[in-house]
């Protein structure tokens, strides 16, 4: 007979809007297991699975902690009531829970005051960006959880409890109704011909159902000095467009034990990846750039709900000589379908460049050694756009609007310091072939794991390395010798090193967050481990200027929640972009 041997959740703390999935395991009647879900239209030795969803009332109401939602909150902020801050966000579980959180907590208050719009509706104006998503997927759940609502049957009485039905199916979507209260998980064996159940039900119970946090909405900062734009406002003018670059942390990095001080259920990817989609969507951006994306997460996930908000996307997955699988990651871009169309798809790996210095440079009896340094599975996405006004080509003196836009994700590891510097010279040299061909604006994005000032970085930004450079003395094949030919002729600057050239009061929070050596930000990627920048957004000077930029955050922001990922941020790194304006390009030939 078939029976279930276990049943759990990955995360016990339900979101609204994220999607929970138990695991069931199942062994059947010749004593081998599955996960395999088994459904009445197909049933396994003459039975099947039912399941049902519960939401728990309890005659007792019992608030929760907003800031550990584990823990049954004791104290309440008199101040948000008066500020009108949601009240779910007012409780706290500890006296010092609410010291340590309260000047992020006084920021709500502030936020809650100074957002009054003239309809007078606050909480749409504070928090509405990050759960617009959530809301949405919240009002459909009851049609994607089994069952409309009317078709539920009538509550069950169960001592000081009354479940409501809300589910059939194996998932379920907790939604804006279940906020507050315990879900019951049901999963039973059915006999196929009775219909009735076989053997113990087996249940679970969650925490209770919590949305999710909103962290404070980082503004879009013009940098001639005209004050924020409006994230929801498109920028539409000829030539002006926004370029987004996001690590947004492969569900197979997000492994506990190196991120341990994030909660379970902040690092489940079912949670992870609605909250990097509220975030992704919510800048609005014309073109993004992905680091770091599974390969079945660009199939299952982001391609599908990008194309629902009007992005067309091109992927490249890194190559598969080191690892192998579905869950690879790689580089995604996606691109506004009715600003741009895609011309034509350039895919740089790493490996094959490898292969081919190694047979030019290396002697036969140190190709494997060399090999086992240089072949590192990553690789660069370049895709050439152009560009559309009112869903047309623009046809510009009969000379089409083209944009070169590459992406890439540079090898992780420190101590190859030649290997990045010869990654990153490596698609430069690719580029610079492109720009030989065209006069055609480019931007050079993505995780390039090497700090401001390192040598990969001094390459990109000054288009040369100095040939004392410390990092020139780690180059045990040679790989990088002459220092002379580290060198190109793109003339490449980082989009955030503008902040350092605007000038005036409303600026000087902006520069605070720059290195002042290198008017870099002061860090992209904060772990418990690690503080300091590793992405960028690079473009071409003659062709583009800076026309605004994504605001930077402050590490004490962050450091609340001990680093990155977070409930609030759901990546190690954060989220860079840039508005351009194109200019009137000299040839560079």
């Amino acid at each position: 007979m078939l029976t279930v041997v276990r049943v759990h959740l990955p995360s016990d703390i339900p979101i609204v809007g994220c999607e929970l999935t138990p695991y069931v395991l199942l062994r059947r009647f010749d004593a081998t297991v599955t996960t395999d879900d088994v459904l009445e239209t197909s049933p396994l030795d003459g039975h099947f699975l039912r399941y049902k969803w519960y939401r728990v009332h309890s005659d007792k109401n019992v608030a929760v902690c907003s800031i550990h939602p584990s823990e049954t909150a004791t104290i309440q902020c008199v101040g948000c009531t008066k500020a009108r801050v949601p009240i779910p966000k007012s409780y706290h579980c500890t006296s010092k829970c609410f010291s340590d959180a309260w000047q992020h907590h006084r920021a709500l208050h502030d936020r809650a005051a100074n957002a009054v719009n003239e309809n007078g509706n606050e909480e749409d104006e504070v928090f509405g960006r990050f759960n617009s998503s959530v809301s949405s997927s919240a009002s459909s759940a009851s049609l994607t959880n089994g069952y409309a609502a009317p078709m539920y049957p009538a509550s069950i009485k169960n001592g000081s409890e009354t479940w409501f039905e809300v589910g059939r199916s194996k998932t379920y979507t907790p939604t804006a109704d279940d906020i507050g209260h315990v879900l019951k998980f049901e999963c039973s064996v059915v006999d196929a011909v009775t219909k009735l159940p076989v053997g113990q039900v087996n249940t679970l119970l969650t925490n209770r159902v919590i949305t999710a946090p909103s962290p404070v909405p980082r503004r879009v900062i013009r940098v001639d000095g005209m004050g924020h734009l409006d994230l929801d406002r498109r920028m539409t003018s000829l030539g002006t467009f926004t370029v987004m670059s996001y690590n947004v942390l492969s569900e197979t990095c997000a492994s506990n034990e190196l991120y341990n001080y994030c909660p379970p259920w902040a690092l489940s990817w079912p949670y992870r990846r609605q909250n990097l989609l509220r975030e992704i969507v919510g800048y609005c951006a014309d073109i993004i750039c992905l680091q770091e994306v599974q390969n079945d997460h660009y199939e299952e996930f982001f391609a599908p709900e990008l194309d629902k908000h009007g992005y067309n996307g091109l992927f490249k997955r890194k190559t598969t000589e080191v690892s192998s699988g579905n869950t690879i990651d790689g580089c995604a871009t996606f691109f506004r379908r009715d600003r741009f169309s895609h011309v034509k798809k350039y895919e740089v790996e790493f490996n094959k460049a490898a292969q081919s210095l190694t047979d030019a440079m290396i002697p036969t009896i140190q190709k494997k050694t060399a090999l086992n340094r240089l072949v590192k599975d990553n690789v660069a996405l370049i895709v050439v756009l152009e560009t559309k006004v009112n869903n047309q080509p623009v046809d510009n003196l009969g000379k089409r609007q083209l944009l070169c836009v590459a992406n890439t994700h540079v090898h992780v590891q420190q101590d190859l310091k030649d290997v990045k510097l010869w990654q990153v010279h490596t698609l430069l040299k690719g580029l610079e072939k492109i720009a030989q061909s065209a006069d055609i604006p480019m931007l050079v994005c993505g995780d390039f794991n090497s700090v401001p000032g390192s040598a990969p970085h001094s390459l990109l930004a000054m288009g040369k390395v100095d040939p004392s450079h410390p990092d020139l003395t780690v180059d045990p094949l040679n790989i990088l010798r002459p220092h002379s030919k580290l060198v190109h002729q793109l003339p490449l600057v980082s989009a955030y090193s503008s902040f350092a050239r605007t000038a005036g009061l409303p600026f000087e929070q902006h520069k605070r967050r720059l290195d002042g050596g290198t008017n870099e930000p002061l860090f992209t990627s904060v772990t418990r481990d690690f503080v300091g920048t590793l992405d960028y957004i690079f473009y071409t000077a003659d062709s583009l200027v800076v026309d605004s930029l994504l605001e930077l955050l402050d590490e004490e922001s962050l450091r609340k929640d001990t680093a990155l990922p977070s409930p609030g941020w759901s990546s190690d790194h954060i989220a860079l972009l840039a508005g351009f304006r194109c200019c009137k390009s000299k040839s560079r030939h």
